[in-house]
């Protein structure tokens, strides 16, 4: 019997759930904890942004903040 690596052992599928998250030493779990959480701040800033395109008093720095926070999270985790 040949003895193949362990990657040539796995499917494919499970390589869509596990290969980028094990890039970045994450589970899959904590992988998906984290881009949830990015997903939920891009949907504030993203309304936030709405809300100041309507009425420009409104929320004038609040996407920036957001999004300059969550930048910052993805520089530090390279």
């Amino acid at each position: 019997m040949s003895d193949t690596s362990q990657s040539s052992r796995r499917s494919p599928i499970a390589a869509l759930f596990t290969d980028h998250p094990a890039t970045m030493n994450e589970t899959y779990f904590g992988h998906m904890r984290f881009a949830l959480g990015f997903a939920f701040w891009l949907s504030v800033a993203a309304l936030a942004a709405l809300v100041h395109a309507i009425v420009p008093a409104i929320c004038e720095t609040t996407a920036g903040r957001i999004l300059k926070r969550l930048h910052a999270r993805i520089e530090s985790r390279h």
